[in-house]
């Protein structure tokens, strides 16, 4: 169900307006970028997410499969978070497959929007809480742990 996918030109276009928004100080919507050494190069590498909050606690989960954000954040374990103009250094814990239902199924609750990317991806089938807690063995989630202040 989850083959590779790539963000077309029309996203790409969306995500350097978001990240510039957001350099600006004018973040919208759930919107923060995430930034993460690359895992080659070590050359900061940020992109759009939309986390989701449960009980205080902030996950990040991939809409794209096998998206470069998630393999890099695999091999760094950290980065930095960003809304607006306030950062914040972040640990980033990638939950266990038996973890990830509670994340997924709150994430369409939360970000009725960003369902859509999920959908074309075939990562789930509807956007439906339960679709989305059945993508669990194939979406990453990543625990947002803040770590020192920026």
């Amino acid at each position: 169900m989850t083959s590779q996918r790539r963000i077309t030109a029309k996203h790409r276009v969306r995500n350097r307006l978001v990240i510039f928004f957001h350099g600006v100080g004018l973040p919208f919507g759930p919107m923060h970028l995430l930034t993460v050494p690359g895992r080659r190069t070590g050359v900061p590498r940020t992109t759009p997410v939309a986390p989701v909050t449960i009980g205080g606690v902030r996950f990040v989960l991939q809409a794209y499969p096998n998206s470069d954000w998630v393999k890099n954040a695999r091999a760094a374990g950290h980065g930095v978070l960003t809304r607006g103009r306030r950062k914040q250094r972040v640990a980033l814990v990638e939950l266990p497959e038996s973890e990830r239902a509670p994340v997924l199924r709150e994430f369409p609750r939360q970000n009725p929007r960003g369902v859509g990317a999920f959908v074309r991806n075939d990562l789930v089938a509807s956007a439906s809480p339960e679709s989305f807690a059945m993508a669990a063995p194939t979406c990453p989630v990543f625990r947002v742990v803040p770590t020192e202040p920026f």
